[in-house]
């Protein structure tokens, strides 16, 4: 993809953005041990802690007026890289902004913990998060689920999951969410060489996961949430994608259906973000004004 396919606005953070080649098995290997390492940072105005429950570790974001809303949230890192530290400043900014208490899941990474490690890690977080409402002073009735790009098809398997179980989930909130394992699985789309995120990167995160199973006619459920057919009854929705990068489809087509099955959805196409831009350009004013955006979308939908 030619530089000139990005916003202006972007250009020079993308020129400089950091690139990790995964289909290199020694470098993801690094990276990921890399993202257990990354450091914590604190918000002013909300309290931090960390806690492990059933072996999963846990990031509580406390502010320090808080609404009595909820949110668990699910990192980014293709399935395989990534630690909930490194969004220590998005959640706690977002807890300060919208008085929610956030909890982010530090889930098992694939190749070494495949499905369904991450999902299962990803319920125990939301199932501790409803155990302890009262305790934490929240309403179980107005608390949500987020998640950015690997975290965003996480929490979006996570949703279907939860509402399967019977627990109620007030909203979910998906930044260009990884929401289909058979976009991975057309090898079509390579030739494109998303910046950020290409489907080669993308096959090596499903295949990961998933292992041969990629593309297959069928699956588990809750390992691709794009592959459920029944989507009615799902909770409000916030999504964003970009029109240059990978998942522009495969997020404008969930998007579709969760409308069609009735959902309310509210739907961001930035134009020419590449994929995450909102993580690695996080100063950048097009980043800052998604984030105001998706705040205030879930502020209101939780009420602050």
């Amino acid at each position: 993809m030619d530089i000139s396919a990005v916003n202006p606005a972007l250009r020079t953070a993308t020129e400089k953005a950091p690139s990790v080649n995964i289909e290199n098995g020694a470098m993801r290997w690094f990276a990921a041990t890399a993202s257990s390492l990354i450091p914590g940072k604190r918000v002013d105005g909300v309290e931090r802690r960390t806690l492990r429950h059933d072996g999963v570790k846990l990031r509580v974001y406390a502010p320090a007026q808080p609404s009595g809303a909820g949110v668990l949230w699910v990192h980014s890192g293709g399935l395989v890289l990534g630690s909930a530290a490194m969004d220590d400043v998005h959640c706690g900014e977002t807890a300060r902004d919208t008085g929610a208490t956030i909890v982010s899941v530090d889930y098992r990474l694939a190749p070494r913990h495949p499905f369904p490690a991450a999902i299962d890690d990803c319920f125990t977080g939301w199932q501790w998060l409803r155990a302890n409402a009262e305790a934490l002073g929240l309403d179980s009735a107005r608390l949500a689920i987020g998640g950015q790009s690997a975290g965003g098809g996480l929490a979006a398997s996570l949703v279907q999951r939860a509402l399967d179980a019977g627990d109620p989930v007030a909203a979910q909130w998906l930044f260009c969410p990884m929401l289909d394992d058979r976009t991975a699985a057309d090898r079509g789309k390579d030739a494109a060489d998303h910046f950020i995120w290409s489907n080669r990167s993308n096959r090596v995160g499903w295949s990961s996961y998933l292992g041969a199973a990629v593309g297959a006619e069928s699956l588990p459920a809750y390992a691709a949430p794009a592959r459920r057919e029944e989507l009615a009854g799902m909770p409000p929705t916030w999504m964003y994608t970009s029109d240059i990068e990978l998942f522009h489809d495969e997020d404008i087509d969930y998007a579709n259906r969760l409308r069609a099955a009735g959902a309310d959805v509210t739907l961001e196409v930035v134009s020419g973000a590449p994929h995450g831009f909102e993580a690695w350009a996080s100063d950048n004013p097009m980043a800052r004004q998604l984030f105001a955006t998706a705040r205030g979308w879930l502020g209101d939908r939780l009420g602050r």
